[in-house]
């Protein structure tokens, strides 16, 4: 027997408390685990910006580095504080999704549901976590969807200027928030409600608040050489054909967005009855999908698309798989109960692994094996670096940089030898001594002597290091005290060999 209405059409308050609960549940476990899991390469890279106020860095807008900054300031400089923000940005994601799906017609359950898909796609339930660059993008893209639906709706200028804010925001996250633009554009000249729209200044407030927000780091760009600009908006430029990464980025979506889910969304697009029968509105979140889709999809035939590049667009997949849910019989009811427990199961299985340590699992391959181990490498490197009289740590990868940087167990100044640009205008403590030897520290595959003697004038070997969890897998690193430079290290840095 299904619940009983409001006069309005909608579920009774208590019928919301699966929307409550995949909130909350999610943002509480997301907290605690935050504290219990090292930093990721990248997130431990941001941190470091978050000490070096800027309206933009080398790989990225400035809106990661904002948060990590905040979230520090309210729970220390810890995991969790660099992690604060974007975790709660994902709960904020959730409600709003909800929320969006009923303004677009959804009824409340199916909104509930769409909610919940969200939440249940692997790459959110198991990524939530991260203090990447793509949650502010996420949060900020939905939010824009929202304000223009709501400006659409109840035909308010205000709306609209909200929508560009948020537009703007969202461009500060990350770039591929600008694909936002022609999504809208797509939506309005779409419809012939959407074509009087354009005839009034509302949509074109919001593209010029959009700008002026983003203005702010096109001009930190502009003073910076178009740094950023230089390093993103060369992936456009298309190399060689490589037909291969197609498959692989679909395969790879259909399995982070959820199969099921995914399915859900492919038969609320594909299937002439569920449109007839669905009263929600997908033309949003088709139009403002579709430009970015269709450039991933081109990107990847010609080089890798990372797997968490499309992630603001799974908001929308979310909305149309619950629609797409709506209308469900005979085998599509399975899917439709079995979806978001089996996403979550699957985040579940991510957590405990993480926090598991991989000699309790004994795996003969460990994915979690990047974020294992740092505290005690971090210990044997200070050890090698007091027996060898160094005094300066340097890596050759940003990421390990980054890593060892965080690390209070090391008491020398920690730099990047090969990308000094990355690094050239954070502010992380004193310089190093130079006239001093160095100890250079990376993985087996990436340390090279020979480009290491272009630079120095002595360089010596000084055996391996390894890092893992007792007796799980492990990564190993080599060593080498240098000292002479022969090239201005701080400047330039030292290329690897040709």
């Amino acid at each position: 027997m299904s619940a009983p209405r409001s006069p309005s059409g909608e579920l009774p308050a208590r019928s919301r408390w699966p929307l409550i609960a995949v909130i909350v549940v999610p943002l509480a476990v997301r907290l605690a685990a935050a504290g219990a899991i090292h930093l990721t390469e990248d997130e431990a890279y941001y941190r470091l910006w978050s000490f070096t106020p800027a309206l933009g860095y080398y790989d990225h807008p400035p809106m990661i580095s904002w948060w990590i900054a905040l979230g520090r300031r309210i729970a220390g400089d810890n995991p969790l504080g660099a992690r604060l923000l974007p975790i709660a940005s994902c709960a904020l994601t959730t409600l709003i999704v909800f929320d969006l799906a009923r303004l677009a017609g959804a009824a409340e359950r199916t909104a509930s549901r769409s909610a919940i898909f969200f939440s249940a796609m692997p790459l959110i339930a198991a990524g939530g976590i991260l203090a990447v660059p793509d949650a502010p993008a996420s949060l900020f893209w939905v939010a824009t969807l929202w304000c223009a639906l709501k400006a659409r709706r109840e035909r308010l200028a205000s709306w609209w200027l909200a929508a560009g804010l948020s537009a703007g925001l969202a461009c500060l996250s990350k770039y591929s928030a600008l694909f936002l633009a022609p999504g809208v554009g797509l939506w309005l000249l779409t419809s012939r409600e959407g074509r009087r729209e354009l005839r009034w200044p509302g949509p074109w407030l919001a593209a010029l608040v959009a700008l002026a927000v983003f203005g702010l780091n096109i001009a930190w760009n502009a003073q910076h050489h178009w740094l950023t600009f230089a390093k993103q908006f060369g992936r456009v430029a298309s190399g060689g054909l490589s037909p291969l990464h197609l498959p692989e980025f679909l395969i790879g979506q259909f399995l982070l967005i959820n199969p099921l889910i995914t399915a859900l969304a492919i038969r609320a697009l594909g299937s002439r009855r569920s449109r007839v029968d669905s009263a929600v509105d997908l033309s949003l979140f088709v139009a403002t999908s579709a430009p970015f889709a269709l450039y991933l999809a081109f990107h990847s035939l010609h080089a890798q698309v990372e797997a968490h590049w499309p992630a603001p667009i799974y908001p929308a997949i979310a909305v149309c798989a619950a629609a797409g849910a709506q209308v469900a019989w005979g085998a599509w009811k399975w899917v439709r109960a079995t979806a978001a427990p089996l996403g979550f199961a699957v985040a579940l299985a991510a957590a405990l692994w993480l926090i598991i340590p991989a000699a309790d699992l004994a795996p003969p391959v460990d994915p979690a094996l990047p974020i294992r181990g740092w505290s005690p490498f971090a210990t044997g490197v200070e050890s090698q670096r007091e027996r060898a009289g160094a005094g300066w740590i340097a890596a050759v990868s940003y990421g390990l940089t980054a890593e060892l940087g965080g690390e209070r167990d090391l008491r020398a100044p920690v730099i990047e030898l090969y990308d000094r640009v990355r690094y050239r205008d954070l502010r992380l403590g004193p310089p190093p001594d130079l006239a001093k030897p160095g100890l250079v520290v990376d993985l087996t595959r990436r340390l090279d002597l020979v480009g290491l003697r272009r630079c120095f004038a002595e360089v010596q070997p000084l055996g391996t290091l390894r890092r893992g969890d007792g007796g799980g897998p492990w990564k190993s690193y080599a060593a080498a005290i240098v000292s002479g430079p022969r090239v201005p290290i701080l400047v330039s840095g030292c290329p690897p060999a040709p």
